[in-house]
């Protein structure tokens, strides 16, 4: 669709750069009956969460030289994500996915394994109370306790009192439920960050249904497939705003790759329209990744990821061809986790036989690297290896005003569910209403038959 042609005609005009977030979104907006126009500087879907192909233009990315050593394969092989995420099988993307039928534009595969560390070495993580009497991560008094602790968990209901065994859901913190069940440290460790995936310990002193919905949500995840809790798209997870793209493009929404952001038009304090080569196209309202208006948004720390190609899988993994592993904070003496991710050419976003492993982690201290080698430690040797420090921004705008809606940063974590939060927290600041999966659903219906 020609960029002169259309300016004119679209109307009020939703205007999105094609991170995943914003990607997902326009989605969203188009089922809805919005007109979108996607706009994105680069020439490729994604931004800063893209995943690139050939693997020649991953090593000119890092500026690295030379071309890749033919022991690498083909080049055309390799979709390496920038920023890795897993979905999680019962999460709210999947959800995001289902209802709006994105799913028949993706493939996805199971992860073959979820993984905790511990004292140097690495262990299944534990969800069913099978697994966690069979587990040789825990004592066998711990496994007894730990057991009962799921069985709580797994007949919590926040509106019958009969389950609740004296927890009030919304005053009891999760560090009282951890000693009603005498758990120690080590359990404590994996339970909050590789079950209830939270990155830091401030989880342990607010109320506990959060923690016991997010730990009922792992292990519904988890039940979906049996491997693991988590997905992966084929082709890697740029698969993901290509097809919300589609969507979009169904319900009337137009898409712009490599057009140039020369100026946010202003009128009063409001986003009356974008200018792109000399002409500007009206809206009235715009959502954009930080880097597009910086100074509406806050520097709120940084994320170091190390991109890890391997010969080989980790070890004590059960030579799985995909994983995660978490290694909890205080595991390593940290006040954020680690986390590492494993695809590989069983994805078709690598060579035959090969492995892409990603470290990520929030950065700590002046020396990243050395934060992360608890992590490295696991995946040697590693062939190659390509680093990135990214900055992580934070609206300072929530939109209200202005009406321009900015995405967050992506963190460190390898899941999809804080992705999913920033996603709703956009829409509520948006619509003035919250995301209603049953209303979104019965919207898409209604879209599809007329």
């Amino acid at each position: 669709v020609g960029w002169r042609r259309n300016v004119k005609t679209l109307g009020p005009v939703f205007f999105f750069s094609r991170t995943r977030d914003e990607c997902i979104l326009s989605g969203i907006m188009s089922v809805k009956g919005k007109k979108v126009l996607h706009m994105d500087r680069n020439s490729y879907y994604g931004g800063e969460s893209a995943s690139i192909t050939p693997l020649e233009d991953l090593f000119k990315r890092f500026s690295l030289p030379g071309s890749p050593p033919e022991s690498m394969g083909k080049g055309r092989d390799w979709n390496v994500d920038l920023i890795p995420k897993f979905l999680m099988a019962n999460g709210q993307l999947v959800r995001m996915l289902l209802i709006t039928q994105v799913t028949r534009y993706l493939d996805f595969k199971v992860i073959e394994g979820s993984f905790v560390y511990k004292k140097g070495s690495i262990y299944k993580v534990p969800s069913t109370e099978t697994e966690a009497l069979a587990s040789s991560l825990m004592g066998l008094f711990e496994k007894r306790r730990f057991r009962k602790f799921l069985v709580f968990v797994a007949n919590f209901d926040e509106n019958d009192p009969k389950t609740m065994e004296g927890v009030d859901p919304k005053k009891t913190t999760m560090r009282d439920v951890y000693k009603k069940f005498d758990l120690g440290q080590d359990v404590i460790d994996f339970t909050g960050h590789a079950l209830a995936l939270y990155r830091t310990d401030d989880y342990l002193d607010q109320p506990c249904i959060e923690t016991i919905n997010r730990i009922k949500l792992y292990s519904e995840s988890l039940a979906r497939y049996g491997k693991s809790p988590y997905l992966y798209p084929l082709y890697g997870l740029g698969e993901l705003p290509q097809g919300f793209a589609r969507l979009s493009a169904i319900y009337g929404g137009t898409y712009m790759l490599n057009k140039p952001i020369e100026e946010i038009v202003m009128e009063n304090g409001k986003v009356v329209g974008v200018k792109s080569e000399g002409e500007i196209a009206r809206c009235k309202q715009l959502i954009c990744d930080p880097s597009y208006i910086m100074d509406r948004a806050n520097k709120v720390g940084q994320v170091i990821r190390m991109i890890c190609i391997m010969n080989h899988p980790i070890k004590n993994t059960g030579d799985a061809n995909s994983c995660q592993i978490i290694i909890p904070q205080n595991q390593v003496n940290r006040k954020h986790d680690i986390y590492v991710c494993m695809i590989s050419y069983a994805h078709n976003v690598a060579a035959q036989g090969k492995y892409i492993a990603i470290v990520s982690t929030t950065v700590e201290t002046s020396d990243p690297e050395k934060e992360i080698k608890p992590a490295l430690d696991l995946l040697e040797p590693v062939v190659q290896k390509f680093v990135s420090i990214s900055d992580l921004y934070a609206p300072t705008d929530v939109g209200a005003e202005s009406q321009i809606f900015i995405s967050r940063s992506y963190d460190a974590t390898t899941h999809f569910e804080t992705t999913c939060d920033d996603i709703k927290d956009i829409y509520r600041r948006m619509t003035g209403t919250e995301f209603d999966f049953a209303e979104m659903e019965r919207s898409h219906d209604f879209c599809t038959a007329k």
